[in-house]
């Protein structure tokens, strides 16, 4: 048997230390990679901006004109009220009304925000710069300026009351999954 190993191989001897993998990073779940990804696409946003503005001296109005810059890569059609298809949710051709940042993109773009900032020392959660309240109006606007270009008006979602008989169907899915 010959005591030759390869680099990948423990070894027995004083140097096996010098050896050592490099350690394993946690896999980010899907939320935190595009969190961590909107956070850092912000920060660029600030550096490109003349002056570049540095994280601590940014505020609102940087954060509204950081979506206003996003809806260049948006993709959904909001109409003009001079279009012919304004609110029409099936337009019979295309027009040449400009796309967007859907409303439900930048609602969560701004949520991943909000979180990214207090994990990096923004401050408490009522000082947060991205709940200020003129971005939760813009997003109100744009939520309902979408609705009415594409002739679909917002409702929000009510929540179902729960019923004797959800909760006899949860117990029987339980019960048949092998659940103890």
């Amino acid at each position: 048997m010959s005591s030759y190993n390869t680099p990948d191989e423990p070894s027995s001897s004083s140097n096996s230390g010098h050896h050592m993998p490099p350690p394993v990073q946690q896999q980010l779940s899907r939320y935190e990679s595009q969190k961590r990804r909107d956070w850092n696409t912000f920060l660029q946003y600030l550096k490109t901006l003349n002056p570049p503005i540095k994280i601590s001296q940014f505020d609102h109005t940087h954060v509204l004109s950081f979506l206003d810059y996003l809806d260049q890569f948006g993709k959904t059609k909001v109409h003009h009220q001079a279009c012919a298809f304004f609110g029409q949710p099936d337009p019979p051709s295309p027009c040449t009304c400009p796309l967007k940042q859907a409303w439900g993109s930048l609602d969560a773009l701004i949520g991943r925000l909000r979180a990214a900032y207090d994990e990096h020392g923004g401050g408490s959660s009522d000082s947060n710069l991205f709940g200020n309240g003129s971005i939760r109006i813009h997003l109100r606007e744009i939520r309902e300026s979408q609705a009415k270009a594409r002739g679909i008006p917002y409702r929000k979602k009510k929540k179902r009351k729960k019923t004797a008989n959800d909760a006899d169907v949860i117990k029987k899915d339980f019960s048949n999954s092998g659940g103890s």
